[in-house]
C-alpha cells in the first residue's frame, strides 16, 4: 500500500474509506443505507428538532435532552476553537460515566476533530502512552475522581507528553483550584461567531483503545460512519423503540458504552441511563428509577445482581432485554436468571474493538442458543472461520473468527502492517479469537489463539475448562491459564473465585471435570483459589496477570 493520507492539522496516519473498503464496497454500503451522508451533529440536530424535551441521557446527578446537549456542545466547541482546536486534531477524554462526555464528543465533531476516549481507571503509564501514541493536543479530565488526583497527573504529563497543550478539568470545584481551563468556563464563553467545520462521516471521528489482555492497547481508528453504522445494525436486531430506555453501567470511553449508551438512544429516539460506579444495589435502583428496558453488561455483572440477596422474583419489571457480552454465558447463570427475572430475555453477543459486534443472539432466537453459541452475523455482514493461511474452515472446525462489514475499523493507528495482518486475501479480519460454527452460522467463540495451554505437545483450549469450572456450586468465577512445567512445557492451572462459606480442593476440581467427561489431559494440575480477578474496565479478565502469576508459582515450587 501507498504512504497513507495524513487527516488535516494532524500527523495521523490512517487509510482511507476508499482505500480500507474499495469505492465499489463503500458505494454498496451507502446504497444499502448502513453507511449515510449524516455525522453526530446531524443526528443531533434532528432530536433536537423533533423531540426537545426528551432525556437523552441521565447519569448519577442529572440529566440532558437532545436539545441542551446540541446547545452545550456548540458552545463548548467554540471554546476548544479558541484553544487552537482545529480539524484532524485529537482531543482525549479521561472521564467516568457522566453525562459531560457526551457533550465533549459532540462538541469535538463540531470542529472535526478527533475523539480519544481513555478509561477512568487509567494511570500515568498508560495515558501517557494513549496521549502520544494519538498525538493529543487537549485533554479532558476530572479534577480528582475517587481519592485520584488527575490534576496533578496531568500536571506532569503536560511536561512529558510533547503533542499536550491544554487539560480541561471536568467538575472541578474552584476556577482557583488549578492552572488549568475548566469545562464550566469553557461552556460560559460566547458562541455567537462560532462557525462549525463537521468532518465527513467517512473522516477519523475516533480511537477507541483496545483494552489491552495480552499487550498494549492498540488504537482503532474509526469514522462515524463504521460506528454509526454497528449502533444502527445492533439497535435494528434488538428492535430497539423509542421508548426504550438503555442502562449502561459499561465505561462510555469504550465501544460498549459509546454505542448502546450514546449512539443507539441517539438514533432510534431513545434514552440511556449511564452509572458512575457498578454495585448490585446502585445498578438496580438506577433500572427501576428509570423505568430501564435494555441492559447490557458483561456476565459477571449479572451474576452479581443475581447473588445480591436484595433482589428476589419479579424485580426490575421494566427490563426487558440483558444482552450479555465480553464472555459466555453459563448454563447455571442462565436457570438462576430465568428463575429470579422469568420476564428478561438474556442475549449473548460477541464483538472486539476493532468491528464492534461481531455475532449475537436476537430476542427472535430460541433462549438456549445464547447458552450454546455466541450468536451468529447481523444482515450486512459475515462472518467465517479460518485456517493460518486465512482459507475457510469446514463448518465444525475450529479456526480464527473472521469477521467482514461496514462496521470495521479503518486501522490501527500508526500500525500499518499490523493493520494490514489482520485481513484474509479476500477481506476477512481475523481476530485472534477460536471458534467453530455450525450449519446455520452460529458460532461457538471457544478461546484466543494465544489463549490456549501447550502440555506436552497438545494444544488445549480453555474456554471448556472454565464454563466447567464454573458449573461447579462452589465457584464464583474461573479462569484458566498455561503453568510452566520442566517435564510436559505447561500444566494446566485454574484460578478460581469462590462462593461465600464455599471450599474446593484440587481432588474434588478433578473429579467434578473428570466426571463431565473432561479428559484427563484438560484437568488442572494446580489450583490456585483468589478473592478476585484482574479485570480490564469492561469487565475481561486480565490473562497476561495471570499468566505472570502462574510463572512465580511455578517458580516458587522447583
Amino acid at each position: 500500500m501507498s504512504k497513507l493520507p495524513r487527516t488535516k492539522g494532524s500527523a495521523l496516519n490512517v487509510a482511507t474509506a476508499i482505500e480500507r473498503y474499495g469505492a465499489d464496497q463503500v458505494a454498496a454500503f451507502y446504497e444499502q443505507g448502513v453507511w449515510r451522508d449524516a455525522s453526530l451533529i446531524t443526528l443531533l440536530e434532528t432530536r433536537a428538532a423533533t423531540a426537545p424535551d426528551r432525556m437523552l441521557v441521565r447519569d448519577d446527578t442529572g440529566a440532558l435532552s437532545g436539545a441542551e446537549l446540541l446547545t452545550q456542545a456548540r458552545s463548548l466547541a467554540a471554546g476548544l476553537e479558541r484553544l487552537g482546536v482545529e480539524a484532524g486534531d485529537r482531543v482525549a477524554v479521561q472521564l467516568p460515566n457522566w453525562r459531560e462526555f457526551f457533550v465533549i464528543v459532540a462538541a469535538a465533531s463540531y470542529l472535526g476533530a478527533i475523539t480519544v476516549p481513555v478509561m477512568p481507571i487509567y494511570r500515568r503509564e498508560d495515558v501517557g502512552h494513549l496521549l502520544r501514541d494519538a498525538g493529543v493536543k487537549v485533554a479532558f479530565t476530572p479534577a480528582e475522581f475517587r481519592g485520584f488526583d488527575h490534576a496533578a497527573m496531568y500536571d506532569e504529563l503536560l511536561d512529558s507528553v510533547d503533542s499536550l497543550q491544554s487539560v480541561v478539568l471536568v467538575r472541578s470545584a474552584s476556577s482557583t483550584a488549578s492552572a488549568h481551563t475548566r469545562l464550566e468556563d469553557l461552556l460560559a464563553a460566547p458562541s455567537d461567531d462560532f462557525a462549525p467545520s463537521p468532518a465527513s462521516p467517512d473522516d477519523p471521528w475516533v480511537i477507541v483503545y483496545s483494552s489491552g489482555t495480552t499487550s498494549r492497547p492498540k488504537g482503532c481508528v474509526h469514522s462515524f460512519n463504521t460506528i454509526g453504522s454497528g449502533a444502527r445494525l445492533l439497535a435494528e436486531a434488538l428492535a430497539y423503540r423509542d421508548g426504550d430506555v438503555t442502562f449502561g453501567p459499561a465505561p462510555v470511553t469504550h465501544t460498549q458504552g459509546l454505542v448502546n449508551a450514546f449512539l443507539i438512544p441517539l438514533i432510534s429516539g431513545g434514552s440511556a441511563r449511564i452509572l458512575e460506579a457498578w454495585s448490585a444495589g446502585t445498578a438496580r435502583e438506577a433500572i427501576d428509577r428509570d423505568r430501564c428496558t435494555v441492559v447490557m453488561t458483561p456476565p459477571a455483572m449479572l451474576r452479581m445482581l443475581l447473588d445480591d440477596g436484595s433482589t428476589r422474583g419479579g424485580d426490575l419489571p421494566s427490563v426487558r432485554l440483558w444482552i450479555l457480552a465480553g464472555a459466555a454465558i453459563p448454563p447455571d447463570l442462565m436457570r438462576q436468571a430465568g428463575e429470579v427475572l422469568p420476564h428478561v430475555r438474556l442475549l449473548s453477543l460477541y464483538g472486539r474493538t476493532e468491528n464492534l459486534t461481531t455475532t449475537m443472539c436476537v430476542p427472535e432466537d430460541p433462549p438456549q442458543l445464547s447458552v450454546d453459541t455466541d450468536g451468529r452475523a447481523l444482515p450486512g455482514m459475515s462472518v467465517r472461520i479460518v485456517g493460518d493461511d486465512g482459507k475457510e474452515l469446514p463448518l465444525g472446525e475450529e479456526g480464527d473468527v473472521a469477521f467482514r462489514g461496514p462496521t470495521h475499523m479503518l486501522g490501527y493507528l500508526g500500525l500499518e502492517e499490523e493493520t494490514d495482518a489482520l485481513f484474509t486475501p479476500d477481506g476477512y479480519s481475523m481476530s485472534g479469537d477460536l471458534g467453530v460454527m455450525d450449519e446455520n452460522g452460529y458460532v461457538r467463540v471457544t478461546g484466543r489463539t494465544k489463549d490456549i495451554v501447550i502440555r506436552g505437545g497438545m494444544n488445549i483450549s480453555v474456554r471448556q475448562i472454565e464454563d466447567l469450572l464454573v458449573a461447579h456450586p462452589a465457584v464464583a468465577n474461573a479462569a484458566v491459564v498455561g503453568m510452566p512445567d520442566s517435564r510436559l512445557g505447561e500444566i494446566v492451572c485454574a484460578f478460581v473465585i469462590l462462593r461465600p462459606g464455599a471450599s474446593l480442593t484440587l481432588q474434588e476440581v478433578r473429579d467434578h471435570l473428570l466426571g463431565e467427561g473432561l479428559p484427563i489431559q484438560k484437568v488442572p494440575e494446580h489450583l490456585e483459589v483468589v478473592s478476585a480477578m484482574p479485570l480490564t474496565a469492561l469487565g475481561k479478565v486480565q490473562k497476561a496477570e495471570l499468566w505472570a502469576r502462574a510463572r512465580e508459582l511455578a517458580s516458587s515450587t522447583e
